[in-house]
């Protein structure tokens, strides 16, 4: 018996030492701003990203606007949002098929898992992003 706990307890030191020298991923408080440029390095260093998809001209976005910031606090360690501008952007907007906004792109892993298009209510798209951690 004695040598079982052993056992586990060198594993559980290794586990350990793993995890401490492996380098920590610092995760915004708000949006990040995404480009063409940026979007798939962004993606790729987070295990679960939001990308809202937005404009300038566009009411709802604007609407939107304040609640992805209020999301990116609140969840801050276990999602990373960004803000992509369909004008500014257009391979982006084009590569994922962004035809609407609001529209909000999820990556889970570097990979594109779901879109979300339009304006939702706060605890409404929370409940949504929820079910992807």
């Amino acid at each position: 018996m004695d040598e079982e706990l052993e056992r586990i307890r060198r594993k559980k030191l290794e586990e350990m030492k793993k995890m401490a020298n492996e380098p920590k991923v610092d995760y915004p408080n708000s949006p990040v701003k995404v480009t063409d440029g940026t979007v798939d390095d962004v993606v790729a260093r987070y295990p679960l990203v939001i990308v809202d998809c937005w404009a300038e001209w566009c009411g709802p976005c604007r609407m939107v606007g304040p609640v992805i910031d209020d999301l990116a606090k609140e969840m801050a360690g276990k999602v990373v949002f960004g803000k992509l501008n369909v004008d500014e952007n257009m391979k982006t907007s084009t590569k994922y098929g962004i035809m609407a906004i609001p529209t909000l792109l999820v990556f889970k892993n570097g990979e594109l898992i779901d879109q979300m298009v339009g304006a939702y209510p706060k605890n409404t798209l929370a409940n949504k992003i929820l079910k992807y951690l």
